[in-house]
């Protein structure tokens, strides 16, 4: 395999593990802002509250977004297999 094609694989990888992990980072970001202005409107100032909201969301966004995520490895693992075994020796 060319350089190139090595440095694209490895693009093509953190771009995949960027878009899988979105769904689940996102929940929780949402989560965990709304938890935030909750907490500042209510003077409370435990911070350990946020966590399990967070927890919560990311498993709900993990499980909804499960299939998508198992189809887009998948996919990728599939493009990887077939450039290795084109790739030759």
């Amino acid at each position: 395999m060319a350089v190139a094609e090595v440095l694209d694989l490895g693009r093509n990888a953190i771009i995949t593990g960027l878009i899988l992990c979105a769904p689940m980072l996102l929940a929780g970001l949402v989560v965990g802002v709304v938890i935030s202005i909750i907490l500042a409107a209510t003077q409370i100032q435990e911070f350990t509250l946020t966590f399990i909201p967070k927890i919560l969301a990311m498993a709900l966004a993990a499980f909804i977004c499960g299939p998508w995520m198992v189809r887009l490895l998948m996919s990728y693992t599939l493009r990887i297999m077939e450039r290795i075994a084109t790739a030759g020796p």
